[in-house]
């Protein structure tokens, strides 16, 4: 075989090697960040330094020459200044619930709890800007069951109502150590309800059957399709009643200046009614709370993300775009939760 030809053959094949690996290599790049995109990333951001650039911004645009360089001079010395406090300051660090039915954020609040736990210092404090009208009872259970965890390593916790905390909602709300509202965020809902269509007698009209089979007497009290009996419906209340006195003990032993029986019944009410009725401790916005902390201590927001795919963040978006649609019709002060 003529020598040009074992070159060019020798030649190819490192070329062909070359491409191998570099595939090899291309594929666990990928993988490695595919691996990353799935996984949940801690963000933290210092609000002190938000605000703080956010206020320099806008004086700066009525200062020139001198009077600019000094207030840049002014707010450097400042910033330094907190810098070398900052191991003796204390620290406040901002969580964000907004829930659904299922509570499905509780699973996160409870990791960035569990992320603080070791690090909280004795004079820190943890606030929370929470927003739901409830959902499932597991669920929301669950939910409180995570801020409780900071309440009973005497953790100071504080939550910050600003539109509603209203069935599930207020049970969370209630592991604050002190509770704030806005004037007309909606407090309440201390009550339970279940609701379901019953297709029975639909059925039967058609000559269809249905038949429930258990095994124990209680397994099924009503049901969808078949026949629902007295005692069954009984028996269904029962349970409601039983789950509804847990959320009142829940509450009392959370807030026990609460005359329970008076606001356990399922009403809501705006914030400064539910200052008078001690449902809340104070009217102020979450705002307002965290610029007063501000003064005092260094602010974190701090949250756990996992990052979502192109698609779901554009159908999310989408289902933004048309819920704000929707609320734009639908008819002024209805609370559609009652």
């Amino acid at each position: 075989m003529p020598e040009f030809i074992l070159e060019y053959l020798g030649f190819l094949l490192k070329v062909l090697t070359f491409v191998i690996a570099l595939v090899i290599l291309l594929s666990l790049a990928a993988a490695i960040k595919r691996g990353r995109a799935g996984q949940e990333q801690l963000e933290i951001h210092s609000l002190n330094d938000r605000l703080e650039e956010q206020q320099e911004e806008l004086q700066e645009q009525w200062l020139e020459g001198k009077a600019l360089k000094k207030q840049r001079k002014e707010a450097k010395q400042k910033k330094k200044q907190r810098q070398e406090n900052k191991p003796e300051a204390p620290r406040v660090f901002v969580l964000d619930f907004k829930g659904d039915l299922a509570a499905t954020r509780a699973g996160a609040l409870g990791r960035e709890i569990t992320c603080l736990l070791d690090l909280l210092r004795p004079n820190d404090e943890v606030v929370l800007r929470l927003e739901s009208a409830g959902g499932f009872v597991h669920s929301y259970g669950y939910a409180a069951a995570q801020l409780q965890r900071l309440r009973d390593r005497q953790i100071r916790l504080t939550v910050c109502v600003d539109k509603v905390a209203a069935s599930g909602g207020y049970m969370m709300a209630c592991a604050a150590t002190q509770l704030f509202a806005a004037p007309f965020a909606v407090i309440g809902s201390i009550g339970v309800v279940a609701e379901m269509p019953n297709l029975h007698r639909l059925l039967k009209k058609h000559d269809v059957d249905y038949e429930v089979l258990t095994a124990g007497e209680y397994k099924r009290t009503l049901t969808l399709l078949g026949e629902n009996t007295e005692e069954g419906r009984r028996k269904f209340i029962d349970d409601l009643e039983a789950t509804h006195q847990l959320f009142k003990s829940y509450v009392q032993r959370n807030r026990p200046d609460l005359e329970i029986d008076k606001v356990a019944k399922g009403e809501i009410w705006y914030g400064e009614q539910a200052v008078s009725l001690k449902l809340v401790d104070q009217l102020m916005t979450s705002d307002d709370y965290l610029l007063k902390k501000r003064a005092e201590a260094e602010v974190f927001s701090l949250q756990l993300k996992k990052p979502a795919p192109l698609v779901e963040r554009v159908t999310s978006q989408a289902a933004g775009v048309l819920e704000q649609r929707l609320l734009s019709w639908w008819p002024k002060f209805q609370i559609p939760f009652r």
